[in-house]
């Protein structure tokens, strides 16, 4: 609310990485419960909800009101949008039944629109964006992030990587690489990772059209079932 921006960014980016140690660090205490649950729901609604959505209305959005009114109520639309999907994503997500393949998520997981959204902001703070271009930015990737939080395009998850089995030595050194590189120039480095994450799902959903108007089998759909018939016989 004060113009900090980038340590606003950095914030979210900090509850993204708690968001990824809180349900670990409670099975490895044998501390889970359904109040840790709701209560974990919750802190990502405002985390990755409402947080991103008021930093990037203040950014870019609130600023075009002095070109006209009308430009300050896109903006006010656009962060609202955004927050909208993030709740209706989480409700989805929790009270989803029956089996799924984990290998996926269905529509962008709002960590990760989080991301989008933030990593626009610090970049364009980094950079100096103001005006137009701040406006355009922030109404169309807001938007965007928060259209597809809610479609039923599919996310790699990540969640099959057990670091319990054996890896490759290769492997391992991505990891130090991928720090240096976001350390070389954080607000780009970050931005193009939350960037090309959201871009996989839209274009994951085009390759599977594809394949299926050339008459091949969708492998993805395949494996989704199998894990769906194989979860059902057990």
């Amino acid at each position: 609310m004060d113009s900090n921006f980038e340590k606003a960014a950095i914030a979210i980016f900090i509850a993204m990485f708690m968001d990824g140690l809180d349900g670990r660090v409670a099975r490895l205490t044998s501390t889970e419960s359904d109040f840790g649950k709701e209560y974990d729901s919750l802190a990502d609604m405002v985390s990755f909800g409402l947080a991103p959505a008021l930093v990037v209305y203040e950014w870019g959005g609130e600023a075009l009101r002095e070109i006209g009114w009308a430009w300050g109520k896109f903006g006010w639309l656009a962060a609202f949008f955004y927050a909208v999907c993030a709740a209706f994503r989480l409700a989805r997500y929790n009270t989803k039944d029956g089996p799924a393949d984990k290998r996926f998520f269905e529509g962008l997981p709002s960590p990760s629109a989080a991301a989008l959204v933030a990593a626009l902001v610090w970049l364009g703070t980094d950079y100096n964006i103001t005006g137009a271009p701040a406006f355009i930015g922030a109404f169309f990737f807001t938007a965007a992030a928060g259209a597809l939080m809610v479609s039923n395009l599919l996310y790699y998850s990540g969640k099959e990587f057990n670091l319990g089995t054996r890896v490759s030595f290769a492997f391992l050194l991505v990891i130090p690489a991928v720090f240096m590189l976001i350390s070389l120039e954080p607000p780009l480095v970050l931005f193009l990772l939350a960037f090309g994450y959201a871009a996989s799902g839209p274009l994951l959903g085009i390759y599977r059209i594809a394949r299926r108007r050339r008459g091949r089998p969708d492998i993805i759909a395949a494996a989704v079932k199998n894990t769906d018939d194989h979860s059902e016989a057990a």
